[in-house]
């Protein structure tokens, strides 16, 4: 991994070999910090604190946890390897609940541990570290070629919305609805975005704003409930958002919000895109309502950064994302290209092509 491979300016991951380095999502935009991760644990610790956050990036950092946790025993018997790394795997599970690409990727570690369990101690270690890179460089070879496909979609002049992060803080790099963003720009479009805030943990203030006004992109931000609106007022050309799971049937599971903004999208005829990688359609999840909802703690919305606004005493509900039915979908954006309704069918076309 170096930066030559990054279309962004920064690296939301950086795999040093003996350690994985975060850039710290909690402390942007007023400072570029990042978080060093010797083992599982500490990784597992920066995916639930939202040290790393946005489905594809939560995958690949769970991978590159084991890959440490293999190195951390790689002095040890084989069959203690393979134990730290089924731990490891646990222990990484249990980070945060909804972005199936978390899973997706410790299934690839785990097959990985097994078809190098042959092999001598030191390169199941080196194997292990090479699938981890591998799913890096995938997710940033899908990012572009999702930017690809999506650009398509948007005219010259768009007024794009989009909402939480889903940009190269969100995945390996260039993003997903912002990868959309980007390749537009790049093949000469005049666009604009409207950043939704994002409560309650302000990504879109925070790290979707941080993003475009680092590349240059016309970028306006609101809260949340200024979207119906702007709808209203005919300044809204398209959103496109990421996820972190979708459906069989292509329910999505995305950001808090996402399903308010489908449903305004749906009531002005404007144009409710999706994009994200096939590794977050999970085949197995019939539809959406099955999908687990990570309800997070109550000081995300009682307050920000130590400042409380909240009545002490008050009731909290903070989950932390909700499911927007197919129905309200235009299109899902993939590497492999756009899916449309019937979703359960040109869903499995695209994966299995």
């Amino acid at each position: 991994m170096s930066a030559s491979s990054e279309p962004a300016p920064f690296l939301t991951l950086r795999w040093l070999g003996d350690a994985l380095e975060l850039i710290d999502q909690r402390k942007l935009p007023s400072r570029v910090e990042y978080v060093r991760c010797a083992d599982a644990a500490q990784v597992a610790a920066a995916i639930r604190d939202m040290v790393v956050r946005g489905a594809p990036a939560i995958g690949c950092a769970a991978a590159f946890g084991v890959a440490l946790e293999a190195r951390a025993a790689a002095a040890s018997p084989m069959e203690n390897v393979e134990r730290r790394v089924d731990s490891a795997s646990d222990v990484l599970a249990r980070s945060r609940p909804t972005a199936v690409n978390l899973f997706w990727a410790l299934e690839r570690m785990r097959k990985a541990c097994v078809g190098a369990s042959a092999l001598p101690r030191e390169r199941l270690v080196a194997a292990l570290a090479e699938e981890a890179v591998r799913i890096y460089t995938e997710d940033l070879e899908a990012n572009l070629a999702i930017g690809r496909a999506g650009a398509a979609l948007v005219p010259d002049g768009a007024r794009i919305m989009t909402h939480c992060n889903a940009g190269a803080l969100a995945t390996a790099g260039h993003g997903t609805a912002l990868g959309v963003v980007r390749s537009a720009r790049d093949q000469g479009k005049r666009i604009s975005v409207i950043a939704n805030e994002t409560r309650p943990f302000l990504q879109g203030a925070r790290l979707t704003a941080w993003e475009l006004v680092q590349e240059r992109i016309p970028v306006t931000l609101i809260t949340d409930s200024m979207a119906g609106h702007l709808m209203q007022q005919g300044k809204v050309d398209l959103v496109i958002v990421g996820a972190d799971r979708i459906a069989a049937n292509g329910d999505v599971a995305n950001k808090i919000g996402t399903y308010t903004l489908a449903v305004l999208a749906s009531r002005h005829g404007i144009p409710f895109y999706v994009a994200a990688p096939l590794s977050t359609i999970d085949l197995g999840m019939r539809d959406g309502s099955a999908i687990p909802i990570e309800e997070r703690k109550a000081d995300e919305v009682t307050g920000y950064d130590g400042i409380r606004w909240a009545a002490e005493g008050v009731d909290v509900c903070n989950p932390a994302f909700d499911v927007t039915p197919a129905e309200l979908v235009t299109a899902l954006i993939t590497e492999r290209g756009v899916a449309r309704a019937p979703f359960a069918a040109t869903i499995r076309g695209l994966v299995g092509g």
